[in-house]
């Protein structure tokens, strides 16, 4: 690896599996001192252990995101431990399953909670101890935020909203030189979608919509997510990548007899 986090302080949220789990091993094999959360402690302190392992830096905090004191005491309390706050990555997600005519005011409601007020919670507290020196925030939408998902109409609305708060956010941050990004994945495999991709026939008619022909890593969005971390993306910010092997790119019916 380059140090090309050397002597950052990172947070990272629902890191304890998936892509959170790899952007903060990523992290700190660049150098980074991570700071995980998640509401399972004993997960967390998995990742930490692996961290570890390899020589790098990190400590788990125990924090619902969707509860706006635990997560701002845990950021503020991470930066105070440290003395400083260099990147958020807001990675934390939770999303309810079913049909809009048949969808509960509350289950509407629990699609935002995590997503966009943990996301503000968090872009908040970053960019108000990041204001002095600067700093990185990297928040995660989904494909599902750009194009039309049935059956996860909130999840969609919810993830949509991240990314256009994501810009407005990055316009205020711009002259303290916080730099705010949005990273948009499509299928990625991980534990949350292990069952669905267990299914052979799930997997391949999957597979089959993605121009790469296959789905994604974890590692690949922590890549992804590095960059925009890094000084490497220091004139970028308000920027929406999508990470989804091109999926996003292409109407379903473009990749009809392809297989």
């Amino acid at each position: 690896m380059t140090d090309r986090l050397k002597g950052k302080v990172a947070f990272i949220t629902g890191a304890s599996m998936g892509i959170g789990a790899a952007t903060a091993k990523r992290f700190a094999a660049e150098g980074a001192t991570v700071v995980i959360c998640g509401r399972r402690l004993e997960p967390l302190q998995q990742v930490v252990a692996e961290i570890e392992a390899g020589g790098g830096k990190a400590e788990a905090v125990q924090a619902d995101v969707s509860v706006e004191a635990q997560i701002v005491g845990a950021i503020e309390a991470a930066a105070q431990r440290h003395g400083r706050l260099d990147i958020l990555v807001n990675n934390a997600a939770a999303y309810t399953w079913g049909a809009l005519a048949e969808m509960s005011t509350d289950d509407w409601h629990a699609n935002f909670t995590t997503s966009v007020d943990g996301t503000f919670w968090g872009t908040r507290t970053a960019m108000r101890l990041m204001g002095e020196h600067g700093g990185a925030i990297v928040n995660l939408s989904s494909i599902c935020g750009t194009l039309g998902t049935a059956m996860m109409s909130g999840y969609s609305a919810a993830k949509a909203a991240i990314i256009n708060f994501s810009r407005a956010a990055a316009v205020e941050g711009a002259p303290s030189k916080i730099r705010v990004n949005v990273v948009i994945p499509a299928i990625i495999e991980t534990p949350a979608t292990a069952g669905m991709l267990a299914d052979a026939t799930t997997r391949r008619g999957t597979e089959q919509i993605i121009p790469m022909g296959r789905v994604g890593q974890a590692e690949e969005l922590a890549n992804a997510i590095l960059f925009l971390a890094s000084e490497e993306a220091s004139y970028v910010t308000g920027a929406a990548l999508p990470v989804d092997g091109g999926r996003g790119a292409v109407l379903v019916t473009a990749l009809a007899g392809l297989e």
